[in-house]
């Protein structure tokens, strides 16, 4: 498939929306995320605030700037998936592909800080997931051809949503995806037993 080319447009739009979550992200982080108005942020941002809320849909919007694309992508790792790979072995691939990179952000500590810190945003993260549980679950669903409210389909889906939970401690984090998806894919045995 040939994505098509983004016009000058979409571009400038897309560049405006980055600037106003990275004012937002820096304001938020230096201040506390109780501190910092949607006006600071325009004006940080070098936009008005009715700009701003063109673009997010509110303020909790604002650090969870790329969670709007993130159903769609999941969506896609199931849909998308190559030829004779698995459902389970492409979610394993794109928590791989997707979120390592992010959870080394050198920012990625302190955005967690400020997330826990701050009930309106732990309850807008909460919200964001359960969606992306639903349409995750909905789309393992329709690939193989049942009801959306399979419990099957909905366990996946929340268990690889989970995985970069259960992984953000672990020294090796690759490591500790690949160990949550191994589980996943062949069951769970009591540590120390040896396998079959």
């Amino acid at each position: 498939m040939t994505e098509l080319p983004i016009g000058r447009r979409e571009r400038k739009k897309a560049a405006t929306r980055q600037a106003i979550a990275d004012a937002a992200l820096r304001l938020f982080l230096e201040r506390g995320y109780d501190h910092v108005s949607v006006r600071d942020v325009a004006d940080a941002a070098d936009v008005s605030p009715t700009t701003v809320f063109k673009h997010f849909t509110g303020k909790e919007a604002l650090v969870f700037d790329q969670e709007e694309s993130t159903d769609a992508h999941l969506i896609a790792a199931v849909r998308q998936r190559e030829a004779g790979q698995s459902v389970l072995e492409a979610l394993r691939q794109h928590v791989l592909d997707t979120w390592l990179p992010i959870a080394a952000h050198p920012q990625r500590e302190q955005f967690n800080r400020l997330v826990d810190s701050t009930p309106a945003l732990r309850a807008y993260g909460e919200r964001m997931w359960i969606r992306h549980t639903d349409n995750l679950s909905a789309a393992i669903a329709d690939e193989f051809g049942v009801e959306h409210d399979s419990l099957a389909c909905a366990t996946l889906a929340r268990f690889a949503l989970d995985v970069p939970a259960l992984a953000q401690g672990q020294k090796d984090r690759r490591a500790a995806v690949e160990e949550v998806f191994d589980i996943l894919a062949n069951g769970w045995r009591p540590p120390g037993e040896p396998t079959a």
